[in-house]
């Protein structure tokens, strides 16, 4: 079975949308959407110390996205406003890799496969990486759930209940570095944010409870992973865009289910 690349590629879409969808949650519900982006960006100099020092692209990726979220939850409230902050550092991490991977000499590399996905190339073995990596956020998520929702809902209340609130923000941290170095192959950098925003906010009109919301993001996600493959198949455009763009109508449309009902 996996010796057919669309089934291959199915099976990594639906890796990314299950670790995309219960941190996506927690992206929403905390208004992260900008950590997101500066995180995946960052990823883009992971790719080029990676193939410099000859090392996994997941290494690299997750070192990096981590190193980039570690920052922004450093610099948070010393002096600048948090958009801007996240604005400065995502973009600037994005040149800054782009910038790394020009000076690399003797390798041949798929810029473009980075930016936006390709996710047709996926391998058996970059399966493995992304359903372990899926396994991995999934597994820290359900753990920490608890005391996620809590320092989500209430800094305040998570102190009363001997929460950390600043361990949890390592947490999610974590786990968006994580997601970020798996989603790479199959939506790119720049679309990585996108994966973990829209599912989830689509979710949103038709849950009830923390729980629910993430179990449908992650239905959605996966769903738009299969019918955007099949689309892009059908109709010769670029897969992890045309991922992106199902998701996005997903959206579009529970956004007008939610807005006939009121």
């Amino acid at each position: 079975m996996l010796d057919d690349f669309m089934t291959r590629a199915a099976l990594a879409g639906v890796g990314v949308a299950l670790a995309s969808a219960p941190l996506g949650s927690f992206v929403v519900w905390r208004r992260m959407a900008y950590l997101g982006d500066a995180t995946s960006h960052a990823a883009i100099l992971g790719v080029a110390l990676s193939l410099t020092l000859q090392i996994s692209i997941f290494a690299g990726a997750v070192a990096v996205a981590l190193a980039m979220a570690l920052t922004v939850t450093v610099l948070t409230g010393r002096g600048y406003a948090m958009d801007t902050l996240l604005g400065v550092l995502a973009h600037s991490a994005l040149a800054f890799g782009l910038v790394a991977v020009s000076f690399l000499s003797g390798i041949r590399i798929d810029l473009m496969a980075y930016l936006f996905g390709d996710i047709l190339a996926v391998s058996r073995g970059d399966l493995a990486v992304i359903w372990g990596g899926a396994a991995l956020v999934v597994g820290l998520i359900g753990w920490r759930w608890s005391a996620l929702l809590t320092s989500t809902l209430s800094a305040e209340l998570a102190y009363a209940s001997g929460i950390d609130p600043k361990r949890e923000q390592l947490v999610l941290t974590l786990a968006l570095a994580v997601t970020v170095a798996v989603a790479i192959k199959v939506v790119g950098v720049l679309l990585i944010a996108a994966m973990l925003i829209i599912p989830a906010a689509a979710a949103r009109p038709l849950s009830h409870t923390p729980e629910q919301m993430a179990m449908t993001a992650a239905g959605i996600g996966g769903a738009s992973a299969v019918i955007g493959l099949h689309a892009a198949y059908a109709l010769d455009t670029p897969a992890g865009p045309s991922i992106v763009c199902v998701a996005a109508l997903v959206f579009l449309t529970t956004s007008i289910l939610q807005s006939l009902r009121s």
